[in-house]
């Protein structure tokens, strides 16, 4: 009779600092393994407290409350499959990430992570304390072995465990999306089951956490790097998986392999669940958000709905004397695509009363930028004022390119508690709207069919501060300024590097220098969802006084 090993797989969405939630959610897991005959019921890195926690998992007083809570879970799952689950551990003075293996009302084992990431959004170096190479632990007779998330992207920590017995390996992992993400991970699991010769399951946890999106995609690899199983992406799931043992040990029984989706449907996914968690893990349920008639707030609109139902946002249309017809006709046409509340708030009257209030101060000046800016802080005035009111968390609409530059209002148009398009550069805005309008999926909320009005996709951008202003009057093209900010943003590169592409000098050190001298807005600026490894926040840590320049 050939040996079977049943692992039950919770690939879901924990929120941080909800230790009583998380572990209501391991309880639920548990008992779904435990009908479902299993073996072992596991969950994901740092599952019970939610990741990324950063420095929540210092303070002694939550340290406690994770013990307390690990101490009841090994209590209540006493009595049928072991549960493997995520948190930080500590012991004496250190701080560990650990994975506990809880078996018969207590904690069984206890592994320790060994590599601590300290790049892009993580620095668990300064958190935690790096974990000994460590053995398997054993479920019945059966020997695993979990490297733990970053471990298992170097060579040492599998291969220690294969010398020291494991049978299959299961890596529990917070592991965030950004484009590309997936192939990366595979690339190196795959380098681990050719060296250690042993199948090997990838649990990732899913939901977003600030500005990180989790992406789940949990996979299973057997020996000669053969996809075995793979979740879905984005999606909370339970999963059933089943090992055999035969004359070559044991091998992960062929399961369900889910579609990997394109990357424009995978990055409109992030932004749509990025916004749904922050909402709900904030305790919002309603937001707001100005929108212009051009294609950004469409798209934050759009996404609004997908992830929250047209009946939880409303769209209001601010405008003053240079607001054009078109966009008063698109702005609200979008609106009532989507089937979102349309408000219409003019402010030519209130601000004609701030340039009199303002006059005899001015007395002597001539009209420029500031002049314009008072229209865009009006309106976030305005905005902030309904989000006060109605208890709407009020969305900001700027796009990547923009909030490279610093082509917004500090105060203004930046306005907001969450941006939904703050990693999306302005082409692939447009690139995301024809997709939504040719794409709807069963976890989208917003209707189907093209909610993005054409003439918002075709015209040319405009902020409508002054009289047949275009975006180009101040910046260089998008598809120049895209390029340029993918080389001295999104890949750290020179201007030289931008020269050697074909880019002119001096546009690429006007670009270079806008890129500096907004690094006191970027500061401020509300989050949004991370989509590339160059996204603006913990991706990019800048000083705000900074005179370097590139040389080059």
């Amino acid at each position: 009779m050939t040996a079977r090993f049943r692992i039950t797989l919770g690939q879901l969405n924990p929120t941080v600092g909800d230790l009583a939630g998380n572990a209501d959610l391991a309880r639920d897991t548990w008992a779904k393994g435990k009908e479902a005959g299993a073996d072992l019921v596991a969950l994901p890195e740092m599952f019970l407290t939610g990741y990324n926690a950063q420095d929540l998992v210092m303070k002694r007083a939550f340290q406690l409350d994770v013990m307390t809570h690990i101490n009841a879970l090994a209590a209540d799952c006493a009595d049928g499959p072991a549960l493997a689950i995520g948190a930080p551990w500590a012991e004496g003075t250190e701080l560990f990430n650990a994975y506990l293996i809880l078996k018969g009302g207590k904690i069984a084992s206890r592994m320790l992570k060994h590599h601590l990431p300290n790049e892009t959004v993580f620095d668990e170096v300064r958190i935690f304390d790096s974990g000994p190479l460590g053995g398997p632990y054993s479920v019945g007779n059966t020997r695993i072995g979990s490297p733990i998330c970053e471990d298992a992207w170097h060579e040492d920590v599998a291969e220690t465990l294969a010398e020291t017995g494991a049978e299959f390996l299961l890596v529990p992992n917070g592991s965030p999306y950004y484009r590309g993400k997936f192939e990366t991970r595979l690339n190196h699991m795959v380098a681990r089951v050719i060296e250690t010769e042993l199948p090997l399951i990838y649990l990732n946890m899913v939901g977003g956490q600030d500005d990180q999106v989790f992406d789940g995609a949990s996979f299973g690899l057997n020996p000669g790097a053969k996809l075995a199983f793979q979740m879905p992406v984005f999606d909370s799931t339970v999963a059933h998986i089943d090992l055999e043992q035969g004359t070559e040990g044991w091998r992960i029984v062929d399961g369900e392999k889910a579609p990997q989706p394109d990357q424009y449907e995978q990055d409109y996914r992030v932004m749509v669940q990025g916004l749904r968690d922050y909402m709900r893990k904030t305790g919002f349920k309603k937001v707001l958000l100005g929108m212009s008639g051009g294609i950004d707030s469409a798209l934050v609109a759009t996404i609004a709905a997908d992830a929250l139902g047209p009946q939880n946002v409303r769209c209001v249309m601010l405008p003053s004397e240079y607001t054009s017809q078109s966009s008063l006709d698109d702005a609200q046409a979008c609106a009532t695509a989507l089937g979102c509340q349309y408000d219409y708030v003019p402010i030519a009257q209130s601000r004609a009363a701030i340039t009199d209030t303002l006059a005899p101060i001015f007395d002597g000046t001539e009209p420029d930028l500031t002049e314009e800016n008072i229209q865009s802080r009006l309106r976030g005035l305005l905005l902030m004022a309904m989000s006060n009111k109605f208890g709407e968390m009020l969305l900001t609409t700027g796009n990547k390119s923009e909030v490279a530059v610093g082509y917004a209002t500090i105060y203004g148009d930046m306005a907001g508690g969450y941006n939904p398009i703050k990693d999306l550069y302005k082409m692939r805005v447009f690139e995301t709207c024809r997709w939504r309008n040719n794409n709807h999926r069963d976890w989208m909320m917003g209707p189907k069919g093209a909610v993005v009005p054409d003439n918002i996709i075709t015209k040319a951008p405009s902020a409508e501060l002054r009289d047949d202003q275009k975006d180009s009057d101040s910046l260089p093209d998008y598809p120049v300024l895209d390029a340029i900010l993918g080389i001295l943003v999104d890949a750290d590169g020179s201007v030289a590097d931008c020269v050697a592409a074909g880019f002119d000098r001096d546009v690429a050190k006007k670009v270079e220098h806008l890129i500096y001298i907004s690094e006191y807005k970027r500061f401020q600026s509300a989050p949004g969802p991370r989509l590339t490894k160059g996204a603006f926040w913990l991706d990019r840590r800048y000083p705000i006084a900074n005179r370097w320049r590139d040389p080059s």
